[in-house]
């Protein structure tokens, strides 16, 4: 049974007085969302291409409004179609329907708040460097050699939270930024519809056989959001590894905006001419011919390319504009109609796979573009260099900050007090981190002091903690601070 009633609520974790004002509630998320800071820094983090003057290449603050348009597009399609077909009541969406987009449109707004600097391979670097090292640091921190003893509950616990630590992604960090770190409290509506992925960052990834195989593939969301986002669920009755339903159209308009999107900002750079980019759709698109669906995509980039070469200025630009607008206005129906076909399914969430993941021609002709992409965007020599510097810079930074994380708990509480205690590196290493995410970390410490929590698992927890604190200082940052702050740190000019 379809019943939008119990998805989109009011309720939020804090909230002095409850309302019943669906509209009121969603247009508070729109602003503490636009307000945060979290969706500023989005102006000096990479889509693809290093930040530079060219203000017609994409940051991710420009990408990720794109993608809040194409959702907005396919939400309001979506309660169209309802309309058409006299669903809208049984479905108990009357009076909800602006709620239905807004939700969308802000998760998409949203959707890359948590990536590090230099996207995913920020991410592999930072997970790299807390497998090679940041596990060693956990060991001497706690004071454990290889043979010490450890009774088995906490040796299973302490393993759990390394695996937990090694895993950082995008999308979990986006949720601990709402909830932990910037404390948006946005409804738990607004919460889900962000959370892409249901399986806890220290959880192993399933076969790929298993009805979530999809839905789990990566983390998303970390040990220490975990209770929030059981009460998130519990909330919204969404059962064990299953998604909520408007994450489902976030995640269509954000492959959408992005197969486009990567293509232009190639040409506007001069990194692929408009023939070459032509010429590279239509051998692509023919790789798959054997099945007749890359046919599709091929019509749309010839019919394009005839236009623009009749074009007496802008070329370029003419057939930019053309093939994305028929092809947005080409995949947003065909994204209604997987979701209406598949509603009840994708209203549980158990809908094991994204809209657009299909063997449609409408899925072959994202993957031609993402296949052209690979070949002459990401392996672009620009491109490249920014990856090794990212590389290069995140992991300098974990080496810089590593002393705090070699210390014990004593002595890096006595930081937190203002006291040194004979560490003055590790004291001004301190001073740096910024006074949000510290404070996130003393809140949580206090709380596990209230909860009696002590010993070896209080030890655990509380550099699982400090690592957390580490990891949000660093991936917070834009993609220009963390080169400024790895070549201050490191002496280099």
């Amino acid at each position: 049974m379809i019943d939008y009633r119990k998805k989109i609520t009011c309720t939020r974790k804090y909230q002095k007085k409850v309302t019943t004002d669906i509209d009121l509630a969603t247009e508070s998320n729109r602003g503490r969302i636009v307000n945060s800071p979290a969706v500023r820094r989005l102006q000096q983090k990479t889509q693809v291409f290093p930040l530079e003057i060219n203000a017609a290449v994409r940051s991710r603050l420009t990408h990720s409004l794109e993608v809040q348009q194409t959702a907005r597009y396919i939400s309001r399609s979506i309660i169209n179609k309802l309309k058409r077909k006299n669903k809208i009541k049984k479905f108990n969406l009357k009076s909800l329907e602006d709620a239905f987009v807004s939700t969308t449109e802000m998760a998409s707004l949203m959707h890359d708040i948590g990536n590090p600097p230099f996207g995913h391979f920020g991410e592999l670097a930072i997970n790299n460097w807390m497998k090679t090292k940041g596990v060693k640091c956990f060991n001497k921190s706690l004071n454990i050699k290889k043979n010490s003893f450890l009774e088995p509950k906490l040796r299973k616990f302490k393993r759990k939270l390394e695996e937990d630590i090694c895993c950082f992604e995008g999308n979990a960090q986006g949720i601990r930024i709402v909830h932990s770190l910037q404390g948006l409290n946005l409804t738990y509506t607004q919460v889900a519809s962000i959370l892409k992925y249901t399986r806890a960052a220290y959880e192993p990834r399933p076969s790929s056989d298993s009805d979530f195989s999809y839905l789990k593939k990566k983390p998303g969301f970390y040990f220490s959001e975990e209770d929030f986002i059981k009460e998130v669920c519990n909330e919204l009755a969404i059962k064990d590894g299953h998604r909520f339903s408007l994450t489902y159209i976030m995640e269509a308009a954000d492959d959408i905006s992005y197969g486009i999107a990567d293509l232009e900002d190639a040409v506007d750079k001069g990194i692929i001419s408009l023939k070459k980019l032509y010429e590279t759709i239509i051998n692509e698109a023919s790789k798959e011919e054997h099945e007749g669906k890359g046919i599709y995509i091929k019509c749309i980039a010839e019919e394009n390319y005839q236009k623009a070469k009749k074009a007496k200025r802008l070329k370029i630009n003419t057939f930019i504009i053309n093939f994305r607008t028929q092809l947005v206005n080409e995949l947003v129906p065909y994204a209604t109609k997987v979701f209406i076909e598949n509603h009840q399914s994708i209203y549980d969430g158990s809908f094991n796979r994204a809209l657009l993941e299909d063997k449609s021609k409408y899925h072959v002709a994202l993957k031609v573009l993402k296949n052209v992409a690979f070949q002459h965007v990401f392996s672009h020599e620009e491109v490249e260099l920014l990856e090794l510097k990212g590389n290069s810079s995140i992991r300098g930074l974990l080496n810089c900050y590593k002393p705090l994380l070699n210390l014990s708990n004593k002595k890096f509480n006595c930081l937190v007090l203002g006291v040194s205690d004979g560490t003055p590196l590790e004291s001004r290493l301190f001073k740096r981190l910024s006074n949000k995410h510290i404070s996130s970390y003393e809140k949580v410490i206090k709380k596990m002091n209230d909860q009696n929590i002590k010993g070896f698992e209080f030890r655990i927890l509380e550099w699982y903690y400090r690592a957390r604190l580490i990891i949000d200082f660093i991936s917070g940052m834009t993609d220009e601070y963390a080169i400024k702050e790895f070549q201050e740190l490191s002496a280099i000019k």
